[in-house]
């Protein structure tokens, strides 16, 4: 991978608008390492270098969290939709680039250099996707939660973001799923629709998505840890 693009070849879409209910607040807006989760998030695609502008998906109120943080990149706001699939097609509609990487902003762990190696690999290959292997005993339950069987992890993976595509796989994948009236929980479900193969990029840093108040005091901990 080349060590400077003079054009970055990639927009990021950091979707920020989900209602951060299990939390009991906005996770977005809590702070950690001293910043707003989702100011770390934004910071970690402006220091990528395969990224060269950014659209986030936000209401007004979080994009007041972003005052402040200098901004060497272009980065926009769109509003969001009812659903995630919504969201991100807001922010298809306000980019033009050959390539979209969509990110959770409740992700703020993301490293940079994990960032350029999926956009690396999709350059290549047209779709990846950060994830990382099941290293876990798996188990299937029941309705009532008690373990029925357990579940091979065999060639299984968790999946991260980003999730980075051709800009126009991605168009197509939406038109696709809307047509269908389908509902889908992330990018590559959309775009298996069609049919195209996404290949699995393994995340080299911690990347989990900050859904709890342990999750939050977890991520804290790692920083300094590293720091």
């Amino acid at each position: 991978m080349p060590t400077s693009l003079p054009h970055p070849p990639c927009t990021a879409i950091i979707v920020a608008a989900g209602s951060s209910r299990r939390m009991g607040f906005d996770k977005l807006s809590a702070h950690l390492g001293g910043v707003p989760v989702l100011r770390r998030t934004l910071e970690m695609f402006l220091a990528a270098e395969t990224i060269g502008s950014v659209v986030i998906v936000c209401p007004g109120d979080r994009w007041r969290l972003l005052d402040g943080v200098d901004f060497i990149k272009p980065v926009t706001r769109v509003d969001g939709g009812a659903d995630r699939q919504d969201s991100v097609a807001h922010g298809l509609a306000a980019l033009n680039a050959r390539f979209v990487a969509v990110h959770d902003g409740a992700r703020p762990l993301i490293s940079p250099q994990d960032i350029d190696a999926c956009v690396a690999t999709a350059m290549k290959h047209r779709a990846a996707t950060l994830a990382r292997r099941a290293t876990e005993t798996m188990k299937r339950a029941d309705e009532n939660d008690f373990c029925t069987e357990s579940v091979s992890r065999e060639n299984l993976w968790c999946m991260e973001t980003p999730q980075v595509f051709e800009t126009a796989l991605l168009r197509d994948a939406y038109q696709l799923v809307s047509s269908r009236g389908l509902l889908v929980t992330d990018e590559v479900s959309a775009v298996q629709q069609t049919g195209a193969k996404v290949k699995f990029v393994e995340s080299r840093h911690p990347n989990f998505k900050i859904t709890t108040a342990a999750d939050l005091a977890l991520a804290e901990g790692l920083l300094k840890q590293n720091s």
